[in-house]
């Protein structure tokens, strides 16, 4: 793995302290100003997330760390939970303070189960500093935070399902509205942020919003922790201003003779080499943190089909479109390797394709068709090899 220098330079509880003497509107202010989005892939701005549940009436509030990275090609989350856990708990505080809430949750995927003792240490070794608990750092402020295992079920990183799961509930979306940040855990207001977003957010206030947004572009502020993974000689978890092209990454990474690059995960896009200039940024293509380089000798419809294995598996079946759309893509695929796909039924394929993005219920079916579109889009020749000509 590569060093995340960032995170690594951070000084201890810097950010929490920041916190502390700040006003709760001015907490949130500072990550305003800091353009902030949630990189857990959606980019939805932190500051307001945090600014709907804090002005949200209720006994209780909840800040929610989402650490149910099931995305194929994503590991950079386990990575900071195991290197710079307090900056993730710092960073959860932080939220605390500013939304209002006493009680932190962590989720925690169920296959990093091996990761628990050590985030437990943690938390206890914080609970003996002062740095939880009641009375943090001998000030009012109180928060502590407590994790939660998951049981391996991909749909539970979305934040709906995530919060069925913590309830006890078969972890399946909820209709939207209400919203998490005004009906969430328990019925009571709750912040869902991912690993990365929250360690940001400490630096964030350690260092200042201009800091952050020195890095990046005017609407995709700071820089990223990717995951990188595939056909390349040095894959590992990197540490990138968002901005970056294709190309560069690719260079950094070894990776520069790549046939394609899936950016975003298996729920994510297929970016051929005639479209390397384009920039990994949310005006662009945006993404999670998952890179996965595919050289020139990877057969894209292996790689669809192991995809879609992928979403039929994890799929949680609660809507239509996801739980029999998918399957027929998967059939598709498997009809174009073994070459009784007609170019008639692959525009259908593709219609399905558009459908599930409109029609499905959460960003699992939504974007479980992406990957099959790109790949349709941009390597048509390759598979056109394989389609018979009628009907």
């Amino acid at each position: 793995m590569n060093a995340i220098p960032t995170y690594a330079a951070q000084s201890p509880e810097a950010g929490l302290r920041a916190a502390l003497n700040a006003e709760r509107p001015d907490i949130i202010s500072a990550i305003s100003a800091s353009g902030l989005k949630g990189r857990g892939g959606a980019g939805f701005p932190t500051a307001v997330k945090w600014n709907f549940a804090a002005a949200a009436q209720a006994a209780r509030k909840f800040v929610i760390c989402n650490a149910d990275e099931g995305e194929p090609g994503t590991f950079k989350d386990r990575v900071i939970l195991m290197e710079h856990p307090d900056l993730v708990f710092e960073g959860m505080t932080i939220a605390g303070k500013a939304i209002g809430a006493r009680e932190g949750i962590l989720f925690l995927r169920g296959e990093y189960a091996y990761l628990r003792g050590g985030l437990e240490a943690a938390l206890a070794r914080r609970r003996e500093r002062g740095l939880l608990g009641r009375g943090i750092l001998g000030g009012p402020l109180e928060f502590d935070i407590r994790i939660f295992m998951g049981a391996g079920a991909y749909i539970c990183g979305e934040e709906t399902a995530l919060i069925e799961c913590l309830e006890g509930f078969r972890g399946e979306p909820r209709n939207r509205p209400p919203f998490p940040v005004n009906t969430g855990y328990l019925g009571f207001p709750s912040v869902v942020n991912n690993v990365e977003t929250l360690a940001w957010a400490a630096c964030i206030l350690a260092n200042g919003a201009a800091w952050f947004r020195a890095f990046g572009t005017e609407a995709s502020t700071g820089r990223k922790i990717f995951s990188v993974s595939g056909d390349c000689r040095r894959p590992g978890v990197y540490e990138f201003p968002l901005g970056l092209t294709v190309a560069q990454l690719l260079a950094e990474v070894g990776g520069e003779d790549a046939k394609a690059v899936q950016i975003g995960g298996a729920a994510g896009q297929c970016v051929p080499a005639r479209e390397f200039g384009r920039t990994i940024a949310f005006e662009d293509i945006p993404t999670g943190g998952s890179v996965i380089v595919f050289g020139p000798r990877r057969d894209m419809l292996e790689v669809l089909r192991n995809f879609l294995e992928f979403f039929v598996d994890e799929s949680c079946g609660q809507c239509t479109p996801c739980r029999v759309g998918n399957p027929k893509l998967l059939e598709g695929v498997r009809m174009l390797q073994a070459g009784t796909c007609s170019m008639a039924y692959l525009k259908e394929l593709c219609a399905l394709g558009e459908t599930l993005q409109l029609a499905s219920k959460c960003g699992l079916g939504q974007s479980s068709p992406n990957a099959f579109l790109s790949v349709v889009a941009h390597f048509r020749e390759e598979i056109m090899g394989r389609t018979v000509s009628h009907v």
